[in-house]
């Protein structure tokens, strides 16, 4: 039985500019699993893994992080798309996450377990808190640095996207 065609407004790897609202929150539950299965084994290499895996989708895309795949090509078709948003607030908060596993696995290797520990550990809950609740510390971040903005809120369509949604 395969899944039936969905119908998208915005590609999801080609129109970087805007993501589907459950998108993230597929992310951040694959990493807080991953970070607290680290925690929870001391295998720290989990967490350098995970935060491997965001520097790679945060620099070559979409089409290369896993979560994204996972949402995109096997959640979203059975449940359709949902309410597009403006994708730089996530991304932010995967710079925040990929540093803060970069920094703890720079920590593992210097022997500083300790404070590498208390990274994961902050990644963990934050990505726990994402996932369950919808609240993103690094989106709420990005509006602190930023400035609320009305842009933040309304998906900057391109004009393709726009002159499709009127129709709709």
């Amino acid at each position: 039985m395969s899944a039936r065609p969905v119908q998208r407004l915005a590609d999801p790897y080609r129109d970087t500019m805007v993501i589907d609202r459950r998108a993230p929150r597929t992310n951040q539950a694959v990493v807080a699993l991953v970070t607290l299965a680290a925690l929870a084994t001391g295998w720290w290499w989990l967490a350098a893994l995970m935060g491997a895996q965001l520097v790679i989708g945060l620099t070559l895309g979409r089409r290369w992080c896993l979560p994204c795949r996972l949402y995109f090509d096997v959640i979203q078709p059975r449940i359709g798309e949902g309410e597009l948003e403006d994708s730089r607030l996530p991304r932010f908060a995967n710079v925040v996450g990929a540093g803060f596993l970069l920094g703890a696995t720079a920590c593992f290797v210097l022997g500083l377990s300790a404070v590498g520990w208390v990274l994961v550990g902050t990644v963990a809950a934050l990505a726990s808190l994402a996932a369950v609740t919808g609240f993103c510390t690094g989106c709420w971040m990005y509006r602190l640095v930023k400035g609320e903005c009305e842009i933040c809120e309304l998906p900057n369509l391109p004009p393709r996207l726009a002159a499709e949604a009127e129709r709709a």
